[in-house]
């Protein structure tokens, strides 16, 4: 569904992606941004479809989902803010194995595939940035794969919780069970024992599939080192993100 403003000129997107490409690069993208609004469960792309769209979110939170055969679905990475959805057409594919939903509802700008397939080729400074996203995106997926190995499930609830707090630009945000579940690799009785736990500490309040962030300094000590690797490199490859102290 399109933002009832998407006949608007685009503005100032707030997108830390777009941010990092040159004036020239900018300029020759957007006329073609169209604002929209990204629904919760909204699919981006959907696994070995065409890519026929790429997305960068200003608000809310993408999900990378894969799909094993007998229907069990995992989280293997998250975007937001930070970057775009539609990874695979830097790698000069139109597809890829996984499907990408909106885990948390927001804004964002759409693109077609084609003008960002043309823009790359014809932009040499738009390719350096897209490979240290890329780069990035890549460590946060196998930090997640680590992280998922070697942490308790608390521990990992803070990471993702702080991860998505991160992109939403609010404290409180909608983060159903269902993709919280999925997000942590768990069943959804153990992500009430977690939030339970962590309202108890009182942390976060977590009400009827809205988490409001109470304590965020509280979250950081009670989360494992993987919040902080992931940030540090997202970091170093895209520079601090606008506002940061």
């Amino acid at each position: 569904m399109d933002s009832p403003h998407s006949d608007r000129p685009v503005q100032s997107p707030h997108n830390r992606l777009l941010a990092l490409f040159e004036p020239a690069d900018r300029k020759l993208l957007s006329p073609h941004f169209k604002n929209v609004t990204l629904e919760y469960r909204k699919p981006l792309y959907e696994a070995y479809k065409p890519i026929e769209h790429v997305y960068f979110p200003v608000t809310g939170v993408a999900s990378l989902v894969n799909t094993m055969a007998n229907g069990f679905a995992s989280e293997v990475g998250t975007i937001g803010n930070e970057g775009m959805v539609g990874l695979p057409l830097i790698f000069h594919d139109t597809m890829g194995p996984t499907t990408v939903y909106m885990q948390v509802p927001g804004d964002g700008l759409q693109l077609p595939a084609r003008i960002f397939r043309d823009a790359i080729d014809q932009s040499s400074s738009m390719r350096v940035v897209l490979a240290h996203y890329a780069h990035a995106f890549f460590n946060q997926v196998a930090q997640s794969a680590a992280c998922n190995h070697a942490h308790e499930l608390n521990q990992r609830c803070c990471r993702w919780l702080l991860m998505t707090h991160d992109r939403v630009q609010s404290q409180k945000f909608m983060l159903t069970q269902e993709f919280l579940a999925m997000m942590l690799g768990v069943r959804r009785t153990s992500v009430t024992l977690a939030a339970n736990k962590l309202k108890k500490l009182d942390l976060i309040d977590y009400n009827r599939g809205h988490v409001t962030i109470r304590d965020r300094k509280g979250l950081e000590k009670l989360s494992c080192e993987c919040y902080a690797v992931s940030k540090h490199e997202f970091d170093r490859l895209l520079g601090e993100p606008l506002g940061a102290d």
